[in-house]
């Protein structure tokens, strides 16, 4: 499922500074509660309750090539994580890549992302 992205900085910073998160060696988790996911529900031409989800890459991962390979790596084990395992919606999530993530492939994030979302209780039981 394609999800909506967060484009506001003050979600950013309001994500960060309340939300919940997990640590990892590769990405870190924020997560919030999304208080205009039900206007969102209801303007969906589907009614879907959705997600709202960001990436974070620091300019000291690299040049340009080396963040979005990373940002390209996180969104491919956030797809394999929701098809095995559906996550909760209604939320805000920021997704931010660690330094250690030059070098790793989407399995490595995968795994990690997995124990992140189970952590935070996202994962539908």
């Amino acid at each position: 499922m394609k999800h909506a992205a967060i484009k506001e900085n003050h979600l950013y910073n309001k994500v960060f500074r309340r939300g919940e998160r997990f640590i990892g060696k590769l990405v870190t988790v924020h997560l919030l509660t999304d208080y205009a996911a039900k206007r969102r529900m209801l303007a969906h031409p589907l009614k879907l309750w959705t997600n709202r989800i960001g990436l974070s890459v620091s300019k000291k991962l690299g040049g340009a090539i080396a963040r979005n390979r990373a940002k390209r790596i996180i969104r491919a084990a956030l797809q394999r994580v929701e098809r095995e395992s559906p996550l909760k919606t209604g939320k805000l999530i920021v997704i931010g890549a660690r330094d250690d993530i030059v070098g790793k492939t989407s399995n490595d994030v995968y795994r990690e992302l997995s124990v992140a979302f189970r952590k935070l209780d996202m994962v539908q039981k």
